[in-house]
């Protein structure tokens, strides 16, 4: 099993940055892929970033794409997401998920390809 425990969120303000963390604790060693999604209420989970563990591969959301970044520190099985110049449409709560087997990268945007989801962090960005 993998438990994963997600931290950071809070109230900013539009324009402001916050850091999201996510450390994976458990079975980690078979970690091949972590991934950042957030869902409003009424809405499906979307896809935000995703991070290859070995490579470091990364892949973003057109709509975050140049303002977040997501990293991780495999010392600390730690996935972050830094987002910047953030908007009141960014409001979400953020889910992180860890995919325990190699996927393609294509698949990585898709909920249904991790294996494990923390409980969520709540992110509300104002006008």
């Amino acid at each position: 099993q993998v438990q994963l425990v997600e931290s950071g969120g809070g109230l900013v303000q539009a324009g402001g940055s916050l850091r999201l963390s996510c450390a994976a604790s458990g079975r980690t060693f078979t970690n091949y892929a972590m991934g950042w999604f957030r869902q409003v209420v009424g809405k499906e989970r979307e896809f935000v970033a995703s991070i290859t563990w070995s490579a470091g591969v990364t892949y973003y959301a057109a709509s975050v794409k140049g303002r977040f970044t997501i990293s991780r520190d495999s010392a600390k099985n730690t996935v972050y997401l830094q987002m910047n110049s953030l908007k009141p449409k960014d409001t979400a709560v953020y889910y992180c998920g860890l995919r325990g087997r190699f996927q393609w990268a294509n698949e990585l945007e898709k909920t249904s390809t991790y294996d494990y989801w923390g409980q969520g962090t709540q992110v509300t960005v104002s006008s």
